[in-house]
């Protein structure tokens, strides 16, 4: 049966790379995979059984439901591809298939848990957890912060862009890549239907993407249409979607204003190379807030890059703000706390650092939350912005 040979030809070049088995989370698509297991082994009742017990569960499962009408076909001997029994637009059905490969791979080769996320390379006391989202394995990652590490609690499906990552302007239909902050909770009550169970605006444009001129707004974590299941991994207007099951699982994790949110093309994994340059930059973050401390104004603008700018100003307007704001005072405290420090994807050597600042001075003292990201050039981390987070 062709029907059959696609599905274990799919299976085969997935199970390839399967190293780790699928943990308690994968419930709904470790059953998808033992139905499209079934089907391989020519044992059809037992793949529609599998699936008539996912769509009890689940009945508004899409791509269940594709399968299941797949089998009442093959077993009439009338399917040859995934899908080809179905009277849906072409385009769906690719969907689809999508989703289906993805699923799969997502149960097959699980990644180490592990494994710890070199995008976090401290967390807040805070933060309680952090959140990567890895767009080409259409999985976000749930890690808790445990002593200021990361350790792996959870993860799942999501859907992105419909036409994939690296958002640069409104309505291009991309997934920003960056880091990001919840930044609110909206209700399904105040929300159309095709927003699920609830939302969560992420802080889509940072200060990053508006550096770089990238546009838009309205990116946010939520959840499917009332009368869907799930969406295909690429569907989206940018937005990260959700189950409503899962959004619903996901959100006693999130804090609003403190959960920091990483997108990335592709996870990458933290080895020792990571935790040395992690504390070559704490190092020189202390040695910033002791230069400033000192009044020693030269030494303190030596840590801010030529590229430097913070809203308006750049590096010579900022050094002569600092170098007469100084001059007036004749001492200065500066103390931090509440540090977190996160890589940026697609730029290996860059990290967001965000804090609390605790200032005073012989004429002013003021507490604020602090935002900089250091970039590491001529083997050296340097400020190229610096504002209020």
């Amino acid at each position: 049966m062709a029907y059959r040979a696609l599905i274990s030809s799919l299976l085969c070049s997935l199970l390839a790379g399967a190293v780790y088995a699928a943990p308690d989370s994968y419930n709904t698509e470790a059953q998808l995979v033992k139905s499209l297991q079934a089907i391989k082994n020519n044992r059809l009742d037992i793949a529609l059984n599998e699936v008539d017990s996912l769509l009890r569960v689940n009945p508004k499962f899409k791509l269940a439901q594709l399968v299941k009408g797949d089998l009442l076909m093959a077993h009439a001997g009338k399917l040859n591809d995934i899908g080809g029994g179905s009277n849906a637009p072409r385009a769906k059905i690719d969907d689809l298939r999508d989703e289906a490969r993805m699923r799969l791979q997502r149960v097959l080769s699980q990644p180490d848990t592990k494994l710890v996320p070199r995008f976090l390379w401290k967390l807040d006391a805070r933060q309680k957890y952090a959140l990567v989202v890895d767009t080409s394995r259409a999985t976000l990652f749930v890690y808790e912060n445990v002593n200021g590490e990361p350790h792996y609690v959870t993860d799942f499906y999501v859907t992105i862009g419909k036409l994939g990552s690296e958002k640069v302007s409104k309505g291009d239909q991309r997934t920003p890549i960056g880091v990001y902050f919840v930044k609110a909770e909206l209700p399904k009550n105040k929300l159309a239907d095709m927003y699920g169970s609830g939302a969560y605006p992420i802080s889509y444009p940072n200060e990053w993407d508006r550096k770089n001129g990238r546009s838009g707004n309205g990116i946010w974590l939520h959840g499917t249409p009332s009368d869907t299941y799930s969406r295909p991994p690429r569907a989206s207007n940018g937005c990260v979607v959700l189950a409503n099951d899962d959004l619903n699982k996901l959100a006693p994790y999130l804090q609003v204003g403190i959960t920091p949110v990483i997108i990335t093309n592709q996870m990458d994994w933290s080895n020792e190379h990571d935790q040395g340059e992690r504390d070559a930059l704490l190092h020189e973050i202390e040695q910033w807030r002791k230069d400033w401390s000192s009044l020693d104004t030269g030494a303190y603008l030596k840590h801010y890059a030529r590229s430097f700018s913070s809203d308006n100003m750049n590096i010579a307007a900022w050094s002569k703000q600092k170098q007469t704001v100084n001059s007036a005072k004749s001492w200065i405290k500066v103390n931090l706390s509440r540090v977190s420090v996160f890589t940026y994807p697609e730029q290996p050597n860059m990290a967001v650092v965000n804090f609390e600042q605790d200032y005073n001075s012989s004429n002013l003292s003021n507490r604020m939350l602090k935002r900089q990201y250091w970039i590491k050039q001529n083997n050296r981390w340097q400020i190229i912005y610096e504002g209020a987070a």
